[in-house]
């Protein structure tokens, strides 16, 4: 998982003042697996959508060169981000006896701080 905060386009949260915190899950995923995880993601699709601070999402497939995919997760602030995977996300995550083995073979928390950024010109 990436850790990023990014002013993005709205440069900070209004109620805190604070840049976005942006959640970058690095998975490693053998290719006889991809499509067992991007099913499995569209199973669960929308159900970070209604998330108190949840801003942005994307699942990113390896184009070439990795087998690595990210998940990208943009939100208003880190108790957001952590109320989420405290609640929801781990509730999706929990199962009963016949949860079915992880897509994944394992993962990779990085962490940077974006130092300069910029957005197309408008007209």
């Amino acid at each position: 998982m990436v850790q990023i905060r990014t002013p993005a386009r709205r440069p900070f949260c209004e109620r805190c003042h604070v840049p976005s915190v942006v959640k970058i899950n690095v998975l490693n995923v053998p290719a006889e697996q991809r499509e067992t995880l991007e099913k499995r993601f569209a199973s669960r699709a929308h159900a970070v959508e209604s998330s108190d601070g949840f801003e942005w999402f994307e699942l990113l497939r390896p184009v070439e060169g990795t087998d690595d995919y990210l998940v990208y997760t943009r939100w208003r602030d880190e108790e957001s981000f952590q109320a989420w995977m405290e609640g929801p996300m781990k509730a999706a995550h929990q199962g009963g006896g016949d949860r079915p083995k992880p897509a994944a073979s394992g993962s990779t928390l990085w962490s940077f701080e974006v130092v300069q950024q910029a957005e197309p010109k408008t007209a």
